[in-house]
């Protein structure tokens, strides 16, 4: 199969351009033809040097293009000059990996520009020429070739979903779709940010407490298979009736148990992680584990707000555009990808076709507070995009009061947790040891 790039003049007039893989040329006219599309060129793209590099969905860079035409005009291309660390990188056929400095950067800088009244074109060819991640340039030169052709963003932003998460997609998606591509670009750039500063939060807790939960394990261990045995023996030697406690006896027994017979605690371990990742897969496992996220301790009400949030904002934008309550739901619903929110959505969108309260949903899942459903009821009876702006802020007070108190309970949690891990490490390991050093035992065994 070679690869062709073509440029073809719709029915409408309208001129598209894309690269495909077809066995000859005749046969990509004549496939072009039958879809009502008249060939303008043609051409035959050179051999790529990777062959399992994964293939963009759209036309390379303008200047890769009028390359593959053989023409002689000059493109200049402004952007920086490769680093020694990039031409390694293109030597060795890897890619520069996309971080979320560089998506929210992209996301900051597009947003400006659109508020500067840039079009989609003007917006990310000048994005393009300063950005210094290659793989995200060869990303937007694809982005703006669909753009180009007539597509939405959106479209080829799915094609890359390793960089691209999800929900971000689905904001871009409701914002072309609505026609306010700022806001939604506002709304993304909001995302990117918020998810940086609760991921930021939560290393800065999590990790000092888990680092020291691992040692404190490792501490325990090592005891167990060390210095506990050195005690016992200085115990028989002595010939004292004193014995190790009796915590510290079981426990060594299940330590040197799981260290002689290894496979039987490692099967375990693996079979009940295949069990849970097998049954999370399934439809009603993928149901059940996203309603505990909504209903575990500590962080599912942070999390329900969040996305109910997501929708509201998302909704807000499609009703300020003239869009129905029926259409702005179904626009909006994947902007979160939690299937009890959705199935909440769903459900919300059959009583509109039959005329019932799309709020009832809502209410009964016993999930979102009285507060959000009464202001809808309200706003349903009144003007709902004002009642729903009223409530996207109230929601965004109560995410960050929520988000206070979950910051100050969560590391209460894990300094209980290490806690009980010292204390059990005491009983175990330094009291044998204390009983030595006092030397207690020596009484016993002149007795």
């Amino acid at each position: 199969m070679a690869t062709f790039n073509y440029k073809a003049l719709t029915e409408t007039g309208q001129v598209v351009s894309n690269k495909v893989e077809e066995p000859n040329r005749l046969i990509l006219i004549k496939k072009l033809k039958a879809n009502g599309l008249q060939p303008i060129s043609v051409t035959q793209t050179a051999t790529r040097r990777n062959a399992n590099k994964k293939k963009r969905r759209n036309v390379s860079t303008i200047k890769t293009s009028i390359q593959d035409l053989d023409t002689t005009v000059d493109i200049n291309d402004n952007r920086r000059q490769l680093t020694w660390k990039d031409k390694i990188n293109k030597y060795l056929g890897t890619e520069q990996k996309v971080t979320s400095r560089d998506l929210s950067i992209f996301t900051e800088n597009f947003y400006l520009l659109k508020k500067a009244n840039f079009n989609n074109v003007h917006a990310l060819s000048t994005i393009i020429e300063s950005t210094e991640n290659l793989t995200l340039v060869d990303i937007l030169d694809d982005i703006l070739a669909g753009v180009e052709a007539g597509d939405y963003m959106y479209k080829t932003m799915e094609y890359y979903s390793n960089v691209f998460p999800y929900i971000y997609i689905n904001m871009i998606r409701v914002g072309e779709l609505s026609g306010s591509l700022e806001n939604a670009l506002y709304q993304a750039r909001e995302y990117l940010e918020d998810t940086e500063k609760i991921g930021r939060k939560l290393r800065g807790i999590l990790i000092p407490n888990l680092v020291q939960f691992v040692l404190l394990f490792v501490m325990l261990i090592v005891g167990t298979l060390f210095a506990l045995p050195q005690i016992q023996k200085v115990f028989d030697e002595v010939g004292t009736s004193s014995t190790l406690p009796a915590i510290t006896i079981w426990f060594q027994n299940v330590v040197n148990y799981a260290v002689t017979h290894w496979q039987v605690p490692l099967m375990l371990v693996i079979g009940v992680t295949a069990a849970i990742v097998w049954y999370v897969h399934t439809p009603k496992g993928r149901y059940r584990f996203h309603y505990f996220k909504y209903t575990m301790p500590i962080f599912g009400k942070l999390i329900f707000s969040i996305d109910l949030s997501r929708i509201m904002k998302a909704m807000l934008l499609n009703l300020k555009n003239g869009m129905r309550i029926q259409e702005a739901m179904e626009v909006s619903k994947n902007v979160v990808n939690n299937y009890v929110m959705l199935s909440i959505l769903e459900n919300s969108l059959k009583n509109l076709l039959i005329g019932q309260s799309w709020i009832e949903p809502l209410e009964k899942s016993g999930l979102a507070s009285p507060m959000v459903t009464e202001m809808l009821k309200i706003g349903m009876q009144t003007d709902l995009a004002e009642m729903m702006e009223k409530l996207v802020e109230y929601m965004q007070i109560d995410i960050e009061n929520t988000m206070e108190k979950v910051m100050k309970t969560l590391p209460q949690v894990m300094y209980s947790i290490v806690g009980v891990i010292l204390i059990f490490f005491v009983i175990v390991v330094v009291v044998p040891m204390i009983q030595v050093y006092m030397g207690n035992f020596l009484f016993d065994a002149y007795l």
